[in-house]
């Protein structure tokens, strides 16, 4: 089946590299092609979903064709000397929301209670199934009932900080990569050297305007150092924000006609991970169990108490995550390098990255400086 396929409906845009421009453009995509509508007046992503109306202008802008979708995604993300997609978001901060699954809840508190030690965690989560049993199915966060199980689990003597975020009134909201910093469709992705217990986590990404407007949706991943955060939680950020551990893409798909924010409340998506040894795991994550709506999300993230001026992408979170054994008994799932990592759900695609350590990625160079002095060579500013 032809890549274009999952293209055909709906209003997609996106950012790749031009390397006879030598920096990246703003597209859309049209029968097949992507189409190059940078402009004066919209020269970025940014400026594009800060339209009152970027669906219309993504349709009626005049453009280039540049490459066809198929072609491009034939092939590995390449260097600077050939056309190939870049996240589809530039100037926007890039943050997430992190324990918004009631269920994925208990693996995080596993790992802050295993201390980054991936041996004891079978141990816990027999020990936190049995207190819990299923009652952490379709539960939302902040309700007298996520009060309950709170309850429960404290009386048990396994309180943690994940609790209060996980189902208590509040959202965690951590900032994942710098703006510019992601990478996108069939790029390497990070990890931290240091970790020795990881794991992919297949997300939807909001993509938010500056007045807090959610414009379109997208695919992300948001690589997990399981280790590394179950240490301790203020490690956070060097567990996060690492070259290339973040993963965006392929393309934003706008809110129009064909979908809406209800599309993505009860999307499905789908993992795969493709290991250099044969090994196969799929896995599955549905926004049917978040435990707190969309807009509630972007709420606690976006307004008078935080402005983002050139708006944001929000990672809501994941339910996916993998505890099969990948080798010795009792150890779980942990990353291999060469594994390759296709998150796919039908209204928005698939992200395809290939797993190196961040200290193998080729490094982040093109940075918001670099993108001011191209634009303007270019005369688009």
């Amino acid at each position: 089946m032809k890549m274009t396929t999952a293209y055909e409906t709906g209003t997609f845009v996106g950012r790749a590299w031009r390397p006879d421009v030598e920096g990246p453009s703003l597209v859309t995509v049209r029968d097949g092609e992507l189409i190059d509508i940078t402009s004066k007046r919209v020269p970025t992503m940014r400026d594009l979903l800060d339209l009152s109306d970027p669906v219309a202008h993504a349709r009626s802008a005049s453009g280039e064709a540049i490459a066809s979708v198929d072609a491009v995604m034939a092939r590995p993300a390449g260097g600077s000397d050939e056309v190939h997609l870049l996240a589809p978001c530039d100037l926007q901060a890039v943050k997430a929301c992190g324990v918004t699954f009631a269920r994925s809840m208990i693996e995080r508190v596993i790992e802050e209670r295993a201390a980054g030690d991936a041996t004891r965690a079978e141990t816990i989560r027999a020990r936190m199934t049995a207190i819990i049993g299923d009652s952490l199915r379709n539960l939302k966060a902040g309700s007298p009932e996520a009060a309950g199980v709170k309850a429960a689990l404290i009386d048990e003597g396994v309180w943690s900080q994940y609790l209060e975020v996980g189902i208590g009134p509040d959202a965690e909201v951590f900032t994942k990569a710098q703006p510019l910093s992601s990478v996108g469709w069939g790029a390497a992705v990070g990890l931290h050297p240091i970790s020795r217990w990881n794991n992919p986590e297949p997300e939807i990404v909001l993509a938010v305007s500056a007045d807090g407007r959610i414009k379109g949706a997208t695919l992300g991943n948001d690589v997990n150092l399981r280790d590394v955060e179950g240490r301790s939680a203020l490690l956070l950020g060097k567990a996060k924000d690492n070259n290339a551990s973040c993963a965006i893409g392929p393309f934003i798909r706008l809110f129009d006609e064909t979908y809406s924010i209800d599309d993505v409340r009860h999307a499905d998506l789908d993992l795969l991970i493709e290991g250099p040894d044969g090994f196969h795991l799929k896995g599955a994550s549905t926004m049917r169990e978040i435990s707190r709506d969309p807009l509630d999300l972007v709420a606690q993230t976006i307004g008078s108490h935080h402005q983002y001026p050139d708006g944001l992408m929000l990672f809501m979170g994941t339910l996916f995550a993998p505890v099969e054994d990948r080798g010795e008994p009792g150890q779980g799932f942990t990353h291999k390098i060469g594994d390759v990592v296709t998150i796919s759900s039908p209204a928005l695609g698939s992200l395809v990255n290939t797993v190196r350590l961040s200290t193998d990625c080729p490094p982040w160079t093109f940075g918001t400086a670099a993108l001011m002095r191209n634009l303007a060579k270019r005369g688009l500013l």
